[in-house]
């Protein structure tokens, strides 16, 4: 029976496990896409025409008025405030970041909801708006009007809000 012994220092263990870090985190990095599309493929960005941003509200079940509201450009600031931040929230909620486009002029789209959960025959209420980038939406938010309003993501809720 032989018996070997070896002796190991702890270096020897230490730069493997530091370059596997390393590589772990490179690949995390890298993999990652530049542009923030809904990471199942499940939903459509597309947002350059009147029909791909109809086809991109309906995804979520929501009903606009086919005429925007608004239309206007919105810069996003270089730096975030806590509002800002805020928002940013929402809109990594739904696989979005807003933080990609620090420093970009993008196109806001305000829609007119028609069946809000809760709002329905109210008109004028509910807004669905939509940041286009490109051709792209990057972010947006469904909200209230209403002095004591609400905002939240793109998904239509099964029950009405508290008002």
């Amino acid at each position: 029976m032989f018996v070997y012994t070896f002796r190991s220092s702890k270096l020897k263990w230490l730069i493997p496990a530091a370059l596997c870090v390393v590589a772990v985190v490179a690949f995390v990095c890298f993999s990652r896409s530049s542009k923030p599309a809904a990471q199942d493929g499940a939903i459509v960005l597309k947002a350059a025409t009147t029909e791909e941003r109809m086809s991109f509200v309906s995804q979520f079940g929501w009903q606009v008025q086919p005429d925007p509201a608004q239309v206007e450009e919105v810069l996003i600031p270089l730096e975030f405030d806590e509002t800002y931040e805020a928002y940013n929230g929402i809109q990594k909620q739904q696989n979005l970041d807003l933080s990609l486009y620090a420093g970009k002029r993008v196109k806001r789209w305000s829609y007119t909801v028609t069946n809000y959960p809760g709002y329905e025959g109210r008109q004028d209420v509910i807004r669905l708006n939509m940041l286009v980038y490109e051709g792209m939406v990057i972010g947006g938010d469904v909200c209230s009007l209403e002095k004591d309003g609400f905002i939240h993501g793109f998904d239509r809720p099964t029950t009405p809000l508290p008002k």
